[in-house]
């Protein structure tokens, strides 16, 4: 069991990538630093800037920026915004009952919805910068590695010919 989904790993990947780019970026550069699809990295700005915490401008000049505000936003407002609330357990729902015939006699409910509770406070008191505070120069363009083990008709390295 994973606390943050892919979707919300990947978007603080890119506000912490905005946070140390003043410049902003754009998708195609994003995806590219962080070996990802453009398509997926484009959906995530796109949630990223409906729930403000990037914007994005068109044109030439344009990409995208981290919000004025967002490095102070919490980590669990993120995955509020990203994908539905963390329960620690489906009983924490709304309707406990349907997920759990044993709910209303579960021994462990209220220890569980008691620990749900103080995960969910230290998620809500952790802000995004804290998360940021890499160096930066994790940023500066790196090189992507050539992998050809997918490839259908892969060659031993000796047979590629490598242009200099």
């Amino acid at each position: 069991m994973t606390l943050l989904n892919r979707k919300v790993d990947y978007a603080l990947l890119i506000l912490c990538y905005l946070y140390h780019r003043a410049e902003g970026g754009c998708a195609r550069e994003i995806a590219a630093h962080f070996g990802i699809s453009r398509a997926f990295a484009a959906n995530i700005l796109k949630d990223l800037c409906q729930q403000w915490f990037v914007t994005s401008e068109r044109g030439a000049k344009g990409g995208y920026h981290l919000h004025g505000a967002a490095a102070e936003r919490s980590l669990a407002e993120l995955i509020d915004a990203l994908d539905s609330a963390v329960q620690l357990a489906e009983c924490n729902g709304p309707a406990p009952e349907e997920c759990c015939s044993f709910a209303v006699h579960c021994p462990i409910r209220a220890p569980i919805a008691n620990l749900h509770s103080r995960i969910r406070a230290v998620l809500e008191t952790v802000r995004l910068v804290e998360v940021f505070s890499a160096p930066t120069d994790a940023f500066e363009p790196r090189p992507v590695p050539l992998d050809v083990s997918r490839c259908s008709v892969a060659r031993p390295l000796e047979q590629v010919a490598i242009a200099e």
